[in-house]
């Protein structure tokens, strides 16, 4: 009959080797889990703006962008910018992100800018929001003021909706009347919502109109059209820019809005300021990195004041940018995520420093493991030894009856079927048995014969 080989099973004695290295390797990766948070949350807030308002179209775009890869975005409509900023810095409030514009804090001077709360980072600048201010013609000329309005000075007597309560209008229009040496008391200001404020403006129960907004902005577009209604032209748009530093000078093309009716007819001069997506700061990573691709897939085209590719950027940012952001602006996505799953690649892209750290510790704590299991093999065999030892000693002090000791010697022997050791420590195994064997033809032959000293054992057994 063929012989058969069956290995034995070692499991337990290699699972006790490789423990401690394994305890070791997964303290290591849950600490560095924790520390470096390598998978992002999956419920974001973000701060949008009113719902007619084109921060909340934007809004709808990065929720439908970052949905792709299991994030949920939440869409919270709040006034504006300003009312953003705000509830950014306020821990208690909700929001991780929001969209703000240049301008908008409080304060009328930079110097008296509260910058106190939770501190903020930028993801980026998204695109220009020009200053709209549009007036009714007839009532600038009923005045005896000069068609068209280039300068706020005519807007003095005037009614002017200056945006609503909590956008950024209000504090961006409050800054320009500020630098031209104007009181708000010298304009009959209200702060109504955009669309209220649009009814009252074309019933003739305003004047004017002030919109800092895209132009996106459904009301905008409708405004650009309508008879009777102008567009003030910011004829000292670089002087604005000077005096504060967040502004830049635009020019909308003639033929712009309707090329076919020549809207507007001549270029006009526009200030705006530029919106900017801000988080508060110790946003997860990865978060960053999927924001600023969702702002690069919405913002990134040709647009009315933008060149493909302008926007958005990581420059002329008014808060310190994100370092999550500027890498991403720096070198795209990171190589991994464009060949494997988000998610996978992320953890791998988050925690890479981490795992090469582990891998230095895991180097010699690896080289422990044979050692370890080649100990576990050997004691199996050495502890039999020390039986047969003990056996030997009894025998040879005469405290126990030759027939006793011959007893717990096949004792020993029948335990020993039942010892499994790998394949390359059988000779241990065998020696074993045939120091057992020796053992016992002592023990069996009389006491005259060949008397059985300590030194009978092999040199390699002795002492153990």
């Amino acid at each position: 009959m063929a012989f058969k080989y069956s290995p034995p099973p070692l499991t337990r004695d290699l699972l006790i080797a490789v423990a401690p290295t394994a305890l070791v390797i997964a303290l290591a990766l849950w600490g560095a889990f924790v520390l470096l948070r390598p998978t992002p949350p999956k419920r974001v807030v973000l701060l949008t703006g009113s719902e007619q308002g084109a921060y909340a179209d934007f809004g709808r775009r990065y929720a439908q962008e970052l949905r792709l890869y299991g994030i949920d975005v939440e869409l919270r409509e709040t006034r504006g910018a300003a009312e953003n900023l705000r509830m950014l810095r306020d821990p208690a409030q909700p929001g991780d992100v929001g969209f703000v514009q240049g301008g908008s804090g409080d304060a009328v001077r930079a110097v008296d800018e509260d910058t106190r709360g939770h501190p903020l980072v930028s993801l980026g600048g998204l695109f220009y929001e020009p200053v709209w201010l549009f007036y009714r013609e007839a009532a600038i000329r009923r005045g005896g003021r000069a068609v068209p309005l280039t300068e706020l000075a005519q807007l003095q007597g005037l009614r002017v909706n200056t945006g609503s309560r909590g956008s950024g209008a209000p504090n961006l229009f409050s800054k320009l009347l500020y630098v031209n040496r104007l009181e708000p008391s010298s304009i009959k200001e209200s702060r109504l919502d955009p669309t209220p404020s649009v009814t009252e403006f074309l019933a003739g129960n305003l004047d004017a109109l002030v919109f800092v907004s895209a132009p996106e902005s459904p009301l905008v577009q409708m405004l650009l059209q309508t008879p009777g209604v102008g567009l003030a032209d910011f004829t000292q748009a670089e002087a604005y820019t000077r005096r504060l530093p967040f502004l830049t000078a635009l020019v909308l093309p003639r033929g712009v809005v309707d090329l076919a009716k020549d809207v507007p007819p001549q270029d006009v001069q526009l200030i705006a300021p530029t919106a900017e997506l801000l988080a508060r700061e110790g946003i997860h990573p990865a978060l960053v990195q999927l924001f600023v691709e969702a702002a690069q897939k919405t913002h990134g085209a040709t647009g009315w004041f933008a060149r493909a590719g302008q926007f958005p950027r990581a420059t002329d940012t008014g808060w310190p940018l994100a370092p999550e952001a500027a890498r991403v602006y720096r070198s795209g996505p990171p190589l991994l995520q464009r060949y494997l799953p988000f998610w996978f690649a992320n953890v791998i892209d988050r925690m890479w420093v981490a795992l090469a750290s582990i891998v230095v510790v895991l180097i010699p704590l690896m080289r422990m493991v044979p050692p370890l299991y080649t100990f576990r093999i050997r004691s199996r065999v050495f502890r039999w030894y020390r039986h047969l030892r003990e056996i030997e000693a009894q025998w040879l002090d005469g405290s126990l009856p030759h027939d006793k000791l011959l007893g717990e010697l096949n004792a020993l022997e029948a335990r020993l079927e039942n010892v499994r050791v790998p394949l390359s420590y059988t000779d241990q195994l065998y020696s074993l048995k045939s120091h057992i064997d020796l053992v016992r033809s002592r023990l069996v032959a009389p006491i005259s014969a060949t008397a059985l000293t300590p030194n009978s054992l092999p040199v390699s057994r002795r002492g153990e």
